[in-house]
């Protein structure tokens, strides 16, 4: 192995030196815009280099010091890392970038560690306070995000009766921390037409106060969408402005590719004149999905959304997405088996339920993956899952066709499901972080053995299957050595380790959160590893995280990012 590593090194130097002038000195074309220099450079490939040089936006060579070294020039920018670690660029498999920018003009009412509330009187609080803060003029919306039942000290949802108390004439909405539920006054519920004679639709409930049909402010997935269109409605003329705010926060935790998940084609079609108007690329790489347009049940199946394999100023849009259920916090996510602690006013029988109609779901992938539009798919229940692959199986059948459907979350997969992912070459992507966030939850409400389970990574890797794992932003912030640390270690709020057996390796999550990640977009030829002629998406750690305590991951902090070979965030 090592005399074929001094063969590749002495093989790549003779391809730099063949661009130098006799002096030594390479020629100006040839010189490197940024050479780094340290023994912590992980690379995602068999390779450990000594040295990486960039130029414009390419890796224009690994290597030993002294070989690398030659393509300096006057300047050159050489950076040693010292104990510092360089991996390549974190490619964020899932979140919601323009949401992100979108809730930078909420209240958060999230429970610590993301924010400071702990029961309703302080969830009331901060709605008074930024209702004064934003001196909203009398009849304006005030809206919050990242409420947690399970975290409140109460432990229910607030009620319309709640939010009443902080102003029963000026509309109120607040967004679960799932994004699935959300919470309403009797102000937003007039505002969106939902009464007592309001009939609850398939895949959405209205809760009721309880012997009576009147509402009592909770509504779950598709029932929280009138109120949803209302506050989207009045929320600033263009999203530009908060994601780019957005992305500048992923850039400071290392991600150089981010996703836009369920993007409506306003937002798409927003991005896309900026960047026109401006001439100025995003400071990294967005990829947008399309929330896909549901169509009546005897309609003809389509997947027109415009896919674009090229970037063009730092975004394209990748595919479209699917909802088929909602939450496991949330008690929505769609099971084959009962909830063992099921919501208030549910029985013992209670699963959930699909917010997709499943014949209408199975035609409109099948018309995807047909048109050759890759497909990210929202399923966190078994149920869920099953109807996913169900569909894809019914349109691949034994074809051999590399379409990478997306199981986005994916928590509640089974063994036999795993498998299944395999042949069918499903990707599954996992939500990592829950066991931290929600494994004491699950325990609850799933019991221990179930919750365990949650986001099986450890399956994936026995059936040798490329998964991803993501934070599901603005759900969880985007910091991606927390991430990793709570996909290696698996230790809840409690301090209990939930599902030791479904733990993996520094090593691993690093693949899932790079080369895995650049598989999952089809963008493995140009990111995801330090290989020469790839894209020059960098991160520098300020320790290596294959060498820390595991225990301490979390605690590594992104000392710089460089994205398309240009610096984009430097710690000070």
């Amino acid at each position: 192995m090592r005399a074929k590593r001094n063969l590749a090194l002495a093989a790549a130097g003779l391809l730099l030196l063949a661009g130098c002038a006799t002096t030594g000195v390479p020629e100006a074309s040839q010189r490197a815009d940024t050479i780094l220099l340290g023994k912590h450079i992980i690379t995602m490939d068999t390779s450990r280099p000594e040295a990486v040089a960039l130029r414009g936006e390419t890796i224009a060579a690994t290597g030993s010091r002294s070989v690398v070294m030659r393509l300096a020039g006057p300047d050159t920018r050489v950076i040693e890392l010292g104990d510092h670690a360089l991996v390549p660029g974190f490619i964020d498999s899932h979140s919601h970038a323009t949401m992100v920018g979108r809730m930078s003009g909420y209240a958060n009412l999230s429970s610590p560690p993301v924010g400071p509330v702990t029961d309703i009187a302080s969830l009331q609080q901060r709605l008074r306070d930024h209702i004064a803060a934003k001196a909203l003029p009398e009849g304006a919306w005030a809206v919050g995000y990242g409420y947690d039942d399970s975290l409140l000290a109460e432990n229910r949802h607030p009620t319309r009766a709640d939010l009443d108390a902080v102003s029963s004439s000026r509309p109120i909405a607040i967004l679960h921390v799932s994004g699935h539920l959300a919470v309403a006054n009797s102000a937003a519920l007039a505002a969106a037409g939902i009464t007592s004679a309001s009939k609850d639709r398939a895949g959405g409930i209205i809760r009721r106060v309880a012997g009576s049909s009147e509402p009592d402010g909770v509504l779950e997935e598709i029932a929280a969408y009138g109120v949803l269109g209302q506050i989207y409605g009045r929320g600033p003329a263009s999203p530009v402005p908060g994601l780019l705010a957005a992305l500048d926060t992923y850039a400071r935790e290392g991600f150089t590719t981010v996703q836009d998940g369920a993007a409506s084609a306003a937002d798409v079609a927003a991005i896309e004149a900026h960047l026109a108007a401006s001439g100025q690329p995003l400071p990294v790489d967005l990829v947008a999905y399309q929330a896909f347009s549901g169509l009546p049940k005897e309609a003809q199946a389509t997947c027109a959304v415009p896919v674009s394999k090229a970037y063009v100023g730092g975004f394209r849009v990748g595919g479209t997405k699917f909802v088929l259920d909602g939450s496991p916090q949330g008690r929505t996510a769609w099971l084959s088996k009962p909830y063992l602690l099921p919501p208030e006013g549910k029985g013992a029988d209670y699963v959930a339920y699909p917010t997709v109609e499943k014949y209408a779901f199975m035609r409109d992938v099948a018309a995807c993956i047909s048109a050759k539009v890759p497909v990210l798919a929202h399923a966190n229940g078994d149920a869920a899952i099953q109807l996913l692959i169900d569909a894809v199986a019914s349109e691949i059948g034994e074809a051999k066709l590399d379409h990478r459907t997306v199981i986005i979350h994916a928590q509640l997969m089974t063994e036999m499901q795993m498998d299944q992912a395999r042949v069918l070459g499903i990707v599954p992507s996992f939500y990592s972080v829950h066991p931290y966030f929600w494994g004491d939850w699950h325990r609850k409400i799933f019991g221990e053995e179930r919750a365990s389970k949650i986001s099986p990574a450890r399956w994936a890797i026995q059936r040798a299957i490329p998964f991803t794992i993501h934070n599901d932003a603005p759900v969880v912030p985007p910091m991606a050595m927390r991430l990793m640390a709570i996909a290696v270690n698996r230790t809840t709020r409690s301090g209990h380790v939930l599902g030791p057996d479904q733990r993996i390796s520094p090593y691993e999550a690093l693949q899932a959160m790079t080369i895995n990640g650049a598989r999952q977009y089809f963008e493995e030829a140009s990111k995801g590893t330090i290989e020469r002629g790839k894209r020059a998406d960098l991160v520098i750690l300020d320790a290596d995280p294959l060498e820390v305590n595991p225990a301490k991951l979390a605690e590594i902090k992104v000392v710089e990012t460089i994205a398309r070979g240009r610096t984009v965030y430097r710690r000070k």
